[in-house]
């Protein structure tokens, strides 16, 4: 999975949302997201964090061995 299209997934189930994906180690499989999304307002940040991992779904155990995120409201 290449870092457009988890930007592209995110996006897609996060309608609205804005996305930063970062490979710090340039190997594709370590991944840093920042999602920006006015839908996280009054949500833990656990509850954020589900949300985005559900846009994912399998792909993230599949093809990304760690992924680091941050989440803000818009």
């Amino acid at each position: 999975m290449t870092v457009q299209e988890i930007r592209e997934k995110i996006q897609a189930g996060l309608p609205g949302s804005e996305v930063e994906i970062q490979d710090p180690y340039n190997d594709g499989v370590h991944i840093k997201a920042i999602v920006k999304f006015s839908g996280f307002a009054g949500k833990s940040v656990v509850e954020q964090h589900r949300m985005v991992y559900a846009t994912l779904k399998d792909e993230l155990k599949a093809e990304v061995h760690a992924l680091g995120l941050e989440t803000k409201v818009s």
